[in-house]
């Protein structure tokens, strides 16, 4: 409370610039772009998926999976088609995170030392590059196609800490949660994009235009981030003087002096951190295992034909994009209007944000083969989890700003942990394709979720942490 009074009482005597043309939102918007082409390029392979191995998706005539609806014919087969089986699809649906963990501490560090911009640029390209080329690798067979995308994986595994790190110079304290649900959302636009038009590039054309057509999206927003971004306010060319001095303003009291000093003791010891590191994971879990296998699921139980499948898979992520964006401005207005401390304001969102994905995701387990209530208990879980968007997620900035990219990089290691196991676990659990195997996949996803709630909202603080100011606390 008395960090947020601060901070209020600092910013009385200067006025808001406006929203609208400003460069902090400019900035918010080209990063959604930019975590759009991410998420756009990570799941396109989870639909894509569906026609590659199209011959083997019969798997099972058990009387537990729900009857096919009618499927119409594809007007294009000239790809190629790959005989992998479930463990191998799983193998290649979780390569990417064994890349994506490796870049996420150093693209923290990297970001604070040498700016943002340009390590948040080229991963995302160097991404954009070998999504390219990913058909001629799975051409030349599966363990072409897992190197391709571990490789993505490691170029895309700085967005987040870069981000973060970005952020800490940009977002002054009482416009965090619109900011950043703004520039994160971008992660399930690119969802909600990406699997309904990879089911529709799959029909009409074939599966390997999915990666060609999104990787000249990608190639377009680096030329314009390129142009117009830069790594703090003090080096942007357009933007204005009120504008500059209501961020640097703003700012002022929560940034450390100095890039050099990092207190790893102090940073590995924290608890609130622990607390962020149990609800990124544990969120995470359910998010990666849904990312990856929704549309899996869509197909082999529920019976979704390929253009049937994209669309339905993507309605769960446009609920949490919707509910992120909505989320940030209420958390703001809590914290900015109605004084509510920051820390209640973060753990109520998690509570909402993982407890409610959890029950709604077991009980469309329990739907069978009521195709309506599947996919609106499977939407209404994803985007309940749109929530915890403006909770643990941003959680960062507010305990330590200035080392807000490290810290999102050693919280994002953690959680990239599921997204390498999670799948080959469920494909592993899926043997035989059945929903009672799917029930058991969603009941271990919804009690890590809560697991993840109960302990942020013991352990959770809102405040800056004395460690992380040390260096500008003198007496």
């Amino acid at each position: 409370m008395q960090s947020t009074s601060i901070i209020q009482e600092l910013l009385q005597n200067i006025q808001a610039p406006p929203a609208c043309c400003s460069s902090r939102y400019g900035l918010a918007f080209l990063s959604c772009y930019g975590f759009f082409v991410a998420y756009a390029l990570r799941v396109n392979l989870s639909v894509a998926m569906v026609d590659m191995v199209k011959n083997r998706s019969s798997v099972n005539n058990s009387s537990s999976v729900c009857p096919h609806h009618s499927i119409p014919v594809s007007m294009s087969q000239q790809a190629s088609v790959y005989d992998w089986d479930s463990e191998t699809q799983g193998w290649i649906l979780g390569s990417f995170f064994y890349g994506y963990i490796l870049t996420q501490i150093p693209g923290g560090y990297l970001a604070r030392k040498y700016g943002a911009k340009w390590l948040f640029g080229i991963g995302i390209l160097c991404t954009v590059i070998f999504t390219l080329l990913t058909p001629v690798a799975a051409d030349l067979g599966a363990g072409y196609l897992i190197a391709v995308r571990v490789l993505e994986g490691i170029g895309e595994g700085v967005s987040y800490p870069a981000m973060h790190a970005m952020w800490a110079s940009w977002a002054p304290p009482l416009e965090r949660s619109r900011l950043l649900t703004i520039s994160y959302t971008g992660a399930q636009l690119g969802t909600v994009v990406a699997l309904p038009l990879c089911g529709q590039i799959c029909f009409y054309l074939d599966w390997t235009y999915v990666f060609y057509i999104f990787g000249a999206v990608g190639l377009l927003w680096f030329v314009l981030w390129a142009y117009f971004v830069s790594n703090s306010p003090s080096f942007h060319k357009r933007i204005s003087e009120d504008e500059k001095t209501y961020i640097m303003a703003s700012l002022k009291n929560e940034l450390s002096p100095t890039t050099d000093y990092i207190p790893w003791t102090s940073i590995l010891k924290s608890l609130p951190l622990w607390a962020i590191v149990v609800a990124h994971f544990s969120y995470n879990w359910t998010f990666y295992t849904l990312l990856t296998l929704l549309p899996t699921y869509m197909n082999d139980i529920l019976g979704f034909s390929i253009q049937q499948n994209g669309m339905l898979s993507a309605l769960p992520y446009l609920g949490c994009w919707l509910l992120a964006l909505l989320g940030g401005q209420l958390a703001d207005l809590l914290r900015e209007k109605y004084l509510i401390r920051t820390v209640i304001v973060r753990k109520a969102f998690t509570i909402v944000g993982m407890v409610g994905p959890a029950v709604f995701l077991i009980a469309a387990g329990y739907t069978g083969c009521n195709y309506v209530l599947a996919i609106a208990f499977l939407t209404l879980s994803s985007s309940l989890g749109g929530i915890s968007a403006s909770g643990f997620n941003i959680n960062h900035l507010d305990i330590a700003p200035s080392y807000a990219g490290i810290l999102l990089g050693i919280t994002n290691s953690f959680a990239t942990i599921p997204g390498m196991v999670g799948p080959v676990i469920a494909r592993s659990l899926t043997k035989s394709n059945t929903i009672p195997e799917w029930q058991i996949v969603f009941y271990i996803s919804a009690a890590i979720n809560i697991f993840g709630a109960v302990f942020f909202t013991i352990f959770g603080k809102g405040t800056v942490q004395p460690w992380a100011v040390q260096r500008i606390q003198i007496r």
